[in-house]
């Protein structure tokens, strides 16, 4: 069972949650995917993901970089959920902590965190979403530091919201699972929010 902590409501309406949980399990409209630009889901939260919704999810992946190429950091992929509650899984492409390769160009580490997250957003209203959860991207095995990537991320959304008064998006949950990132998130939640 997953375990609302925080919430935090927009002036325009919409609300933020930090979730305790595991996203695959999550009733929302869409789940955001933390995966790489191949879409080969074989480790982490993709890993889980695509291994939960069943085979459908990597078949889907697999045809989208074959129609479209890579996918980059700005511009996720989306496929369905396969056997996961969630309708879509959108799949945003985080950094790589520290990879000079990353993308064919080092460093910016920050500004493609914020590009994965406001590009989930924005498919996400292309696909009429009301509800989306997304896990801590790039924080697992890509090695972003969880405390800088949750003050990305909220801004990310917070910016979103302003600048995107009639999305279709009116709640966004970010769900983690271990102690780590759930205590990193929520001490910048405590200097971001309150």
């Amino acid at each position: 069972m997953n375990t609302v902590l925080v919430e935090k409501k927009f002036p325009s309406g919409q609300t933020l949650q930090i979730v305790q949980g595991d996203i695959t399990s999550e009733e929302v409209d869409a789940i955001v995917n933390a995966a790489n630009e191949r879409l080969a889901h074989g480790g982490g939260v993709a890993w889980a993901i695509s291994k939960k919704g069943g085979a459908a999810i990597q078949r889907e992946s697999d045809d989208w970089v074959r129609r479209h190429g890579p996918v980059s950091h700005a511009h996720p992929a989306w496929t369905s959920g396969g056997l996961l509650p969630a309708k879509y899984v959108i799949h945003a492409v985080g950094p790589v902590w520290g990879d000079t390769l990353d993308a064919g160009a080092g460093g910016d580490e920050d500004k493609k965190l914020s590009d994965a997250v406001t590009g989930s957003l924005h498919v996400a209203d292309e696909l009429k979403c009301k509800a989306i959860s997304m896990p801590a991207i790039s924080t697992g095995i890509f090695g972003f530091p969880k405390d800088r990537a949750a003050g990305i991320i909220f801004q990310a959304i917070a910016s979103y919201f302003e600048k995107n008064k009639n999305t279709s998006v009116k709640q966004v949950r970010i769900v983690l699972f271990d102690k780590a990132a759930i205590e990193a998130f929520l001490a910048i939640w405590k200097t971001t929010f309150q």
